[in-house]
């Protein structure tokens, strides 16, 4: 049996904590001169009012919390926050439709940035301060946190950091899963603070500051510009930006290691290396190319290609040129990157290196057991065997992650929208990057998409932000069996 009250208990709870962190845009909105610092109140009540009722009728619960509450704890959360998080734009009119409120908040939450807001500046300080916000708080994880500050919740709490943070092994920093949860946003806190500081050193607004810290860190890609990064010309303020969405897209483990002055350790890694092998490669490539194309400063070709590489291969989505306005081949290798995503581990989203790597790997030792059909070859990652578990699951999710992006290119194609902006609206919200190809593109956005395919599509930003099988487990017969 499902124990019901615990997922009521669990998830009442959340909604109190999203109702504090709500309530903190009020006084932002209102010191910022804005008039909806009220509407922010409302939602904040409202929210906390609901996590208050749950958590009274089901306070009285058995402590028994196994996998199947923790993916259902998971599942319903995020999709939950969303719906309250959707609040504050909606009752103040801001964006009045819910259906775009609700894309444009689990667009936050899951990190993927997709938008559908025509005029981004036109929103109030305290609307844009919650957008950057949901993102903060979506890129660590909801589960995480509550893991953090809420050390009852220890009980079971590794089925909901699983479910949460999923991938081929889950990194633990200490024995108790609290702990490693602490750690994990001690070490996401240190570097918001330290890129906070550095950009208000490069000249940006201490407000905008914290919205581009936010969403840098959470690999989110919100900006409160209509032209996201591009509107900061300065080559300090790129750069800077460039290397917190490269660490966010390294697994906060090997930060940890990093911050201990454990440095073998990260290099040790096989996973950092080709993430950061990746990233290097398709920056001379794409440098190159714009400097054939263009002609013009070298420094300039270099910064745009590697500010979009590291913010399409972290899925962040952060712009400071339409890649679309390339040639094709050079938007074709951006195109790929939307397949490969961070490390695991990180605030990225997308396939992740590591299963790449290993589906690599595997493939490898796959000819060399046909040719030597009688020798134990095992594929190994950072020299230890991996068992074939983890590859099992490895290629269940590439397969699953390619049926997911078909049968949206499928979806997005029966509504009207031609192949190129169907496979990029897929891409980047499967993916949680934001600005695909097509008329979904990083000068454009997701306005244009019927009522039916934003909730698809918001469907599937939270299918890539639980990594698929935590959301598609629930629509299983055998997972509701006793």
């Amino acid at each position: 049996m499902v124990n019901f009250k615990v997922i009521l208990f669990i998830i009442g709870l959340l909604l109190i904590i999203e109702a504090f962190f709500m309530s903190i845009c009020a006084p932002v909105s209102y010191f910022m001169g804005d008039t909806d610092a009220y509407f922010f109140l409302i939602s904040a009540f409202v929210t906390f009012l609901t996590g208050s009722l749950l958590w009274l009728i089901s306070r009285k619960h058995k402590h028994n919390l196994g996998k199947r509450e923790g993916y259902i704890i998971v599942t319903l959360s995020w999709a939950i926050f969303s719906l309250f998080g959707a609040l504050p734009f909606f009752l103040s009119e801001q964006i009045p439709s819910f259906t775009d409120a609700y894309f444009e908040t689990i667009s936050g939450f899951s990190t993927t940035g997709a938008s559908i807001l025509n005029d981004i500046e036109s929103l109030s300080h305290g609307a844009l301060f919650w957008r950057s916000l949901i993102q903060w708080l979506g890129g660590m994880g909801i589960i995480v946190l509550s893991l953090a500050i809420l050390p009852f919740l220890g009980i079971g709490g590794m089925q909901l950091f699983i479910a949460e943070v999923p991938g081929p092994t889950p990194d633990k920093l200490h024995p108790r899963i609290t702990e490693t949860a602490k750690r994990l946003w001690g070490i996401y806190i240190l570097f918001t603070v330290a890129e906070f500081i550095l950009l208000v050193i490069g000249g940006m607004s201490v407000y905008d500051a914290i919205c581009h810290s936010f969403t840098t860190m959470a690999t989110g890609g919100y900006s409160t510009k209509q032209a996201s990064i591009a509107a900061y010309p300065s080559p300090f303020i790129q750069y800077v930006i460039i290397i917190f969405m490269f660490l966010a897209g390294v697994n906060f483990t090997l930060s940890y290691y990093a911050l201990r002055r454990r440095f073998s350790r990260v290099w040790e890694n096989e996973e950092f290396r080709w993430y950061l092998g990746i990233t290097l490669i398709f920056t001379l490539a794409i440098a190159i190319g714009l400097f054939i194309m263009r002609r013009g400063d070298p420094e300039l070709c270099f910064r745009d290609s590697l500010f979009q590489v590291v913010s399409i291969i972290t899925t962040t989505g952060f712009a400071t040129a339409d890649y679309l306005e390339w040639t094709p081949l050079l938007a074709f290798f951006i195109l790929m990157l939307m397949f490969v995503g961070g490390s695991a581990g990180s605030t990225g989203g997308g396939i992740k290196v590591v299963r790449i790597l290993i589906l690599l790997k595997n493939s490898y030792m796959e000819l060399k057991r046909l040719v030597h059909p009688n020798a134990v070859i095992p594929s190994r990652l950072n020299r230890v065997a991996i068992q074939p578990s983890i590859i099992n699951n490895i290629l269940a999710f590439i397969a699953f992650y390619i049926l997911m992006a078909v049968i949206g290119i499928l979806v997005m194609s029966a509504l009207g929208f031609d192949v190129e902006t169907s496979i990029g609206a897929v891409a980047a919200t499967l993916g949680n990057i934001g600005p695909g190809i097509g008329d979904v593109g990083p000068a454009d956005n997701f306005s244009q998409v019927p009522v039916f395919g934003k909730w698809f599509l918001s469907f599937l930003m939270l299918v890539g932000r639980l990594e698929i099988f935590t959301v598609i487990l629930l629509f299983t017969p055998t997972f509701w069996k006793k």
